[in-house]
């Protein structure tokens, strides 16, 4: 695989890797809140770089991107992110492939850059609105109830936040070596970063009906993160998109199940 430091909104440097095949399809992971591109490793060491060109990006304030003090609350900084990446890699119409809070990095490009560079969106186990009851109304009374610990600046509140985050993200629990890989990179995004992140009121409502390229729905059966609800709500407000139901697979669908996931997302980008 290829490292990258790419320049993008406000002068912040991301990190951002790829591997498959360079001519194929190119497919752009977005991670979710307090992750990084790690998380992506059964899709990136996976039978899909045989067909497509696999790139996941560190967002802002994650991995080893650079984590700024100021500016997540800002759409546009988080659509610049996204065309420097496409516009540096010469990313040609990339399926936008997010996780968690990803599709709202995802739908920021959206709504600033349009559709014309992408070929078309992934959401899985996603959240397209935030701080509204309409916006809690999909999210478990479980993650509720670590938020405070999650966005504490109390180093062991966080990790104590972190431990239950993971814990209903993966049904399926992950070996020892990889919840300390896991562990690791979710304490390594500051506090700040954390409470940003939630500190954002917006809805995506008015958008998802104006979308017009192809949409693919992921979620887990058993998802307690995300209420599968959340499905309903986004094909009521996008008809076209297909929708993914992935029986006995969590939040991290692409974690509990790579196989079945991976050969759905090959279907997708297969069609568009």
């Amino acid at each position: 695989m290829k490292s990258h430091r790419i320049a993008a909104g406000g002068g912040a440097e991301l990190n951002v890797v790829e591997g498959g095949d360079p001519q194929g399809r190119a497919i752009l992971f977005l991670h979710g809140a307090s992750q990084c591109w790690l998380q992506w490793s059964r899709q990136m060491e996976s039978s899909l770089g045989q067909k497509h060109r696999l790139v996941a990006m560190d967002l802002r304030g994650h991995g080893l991107s650079d984590k700024p003090r100021e500016g997540y609350n800002d759409s546009k900084l988080w659509a610049d992110d996204l065309n420097a990446v496409i516009q540096a890699l010469n990313l040609d119409r990339p399926v936008l492939s997010g996780w968690s809070y990803g599709p709202l990095v995802s739908l920021d490009y959206v709504r600033h850059y349009g559709e014309e560079r992408i070929g078309g969106l992934h959401f899985i186990g996603a959240v397209t609105k935030l701080g509204s009851d309409d916006a809690m109304s999909v999210l478990t009374p479980e993650l509720l109830g670590i938020f405070g610990d999650f966005l504490s600046s109390d180093a062991e509140a966080s990790v104590r936040g972190s431990t239950g985050l993971l814990r209903l993200c993966y049904p399926h629990e992950p070996s020892p070596s990889e919840q300390y890989q896991m562990l690791g990179y979710n304490v390594s995004v500051p506090p700040y970063v954390r409470q940003a992140l939630f500190s954002r009121s917006f809805s995506n409502d008015d958008l998802l009906p104006k979308i017009r390229k192809p949409v693919l729905i992921t979620h887990g059966t058993k998802d307690a993160v995300v209420r599968p609800t959340a499905v309903d709500k986004h094909k009521a407000l996008i008809p076209q998109a297909e929708v993914h139901m992935m029986a006995n697979a969590g939040h991290a669908a692409f974690w509990d199940d790579a196989p079945r996931f991976n050969e759905r997302l090959h279907a997708f980008c297969q069609n568009l």
